[in-house]
């Protein structure tokens, strides 16, 4: 896919409006959509709970507590890719905090050339996550044809007697005769069967 035809949602949680303008200005359509923007870590919880995002944007501030939490917890539970930003003074103990979880750490305070550099590694860290999300699931799909099969070949060999191997030979000329995929003549075996 083109990156310049996908979309991308993304939540900002900022207690600041000045930042809320910046991260908005850079963070906005056709590329960005819906941005959703909270001020507080309860309000990001919630948004997180009714929806997943491609990224989330957490914008540290002395006066909310659980941003780091949060951060470590949005990164292990979603496939987001999640961006902290952290005080001056709080950076070096934010970095060591959410570095080795995969979040990625700006300074404050922010520039929007800063911002839209960050803004393409966010882009670049979701569509390493999409690929490995694709490859993980066609995996999974092919687990589960190979147990479909296994069980078909069980079944054969409980049923008609039949060897592992024959059973294995089985449903593959079965498969090859009929132009069929093997998982089609080992959803019929076990129909039958089963």
């Amino acid at each position: 896919m083109n990156l310049q035809e996908q979309v991308y949602s993304v939540l900002i949680m900022s207690p600041s409006e000045r930042n809320v303008e910046v991260l908005s200005g850079v963070f906005s359509a056709p590329f960005f959509s819906p941005v959703n923007v909270v001020t507080n870590v309860s309000s990001a919880k919630r948004g997180m709970a009714e929806r997943a995002f491609d990224f989330i944007i957490l914008d540290d501030h002395p006066s909310e507590g659980g941003t780091v939490r949060f951060a470590i917890d949005a990164v292990a539970e979603t496939d987001a890719v999640v961006l902290f930003l952290a005080e001056t003074e709080q950076f070096s103990a934010s970095y060591e905090k959410l570095a080795k979880h995969g979040v990625f750490l700006l300074q404050k305070p922010l520039s929007e050339s800063i911002l839209e550099t960050a803004s393409g590694w966010l882009v670049s860290a979701r569509e390493r996550t999409r690929k490995s999300e694709s490859k993980t699931q066609s995996l999974e799909e092919k687990m589960k044809e190979i147990r479909l099969i296994n069980r078909a070949k069980w079944l054969l060999i409980s049923e008609l007697k039949m060897t592992e191997q024959d059973a294995h030979r089985f449903i593959e000329k079965q498969a090859m005769n009929r132009c069929v995929p093997k998982r089609n003549v080992a959803e019929e075996i076990i129909k039958t069967y089963g």
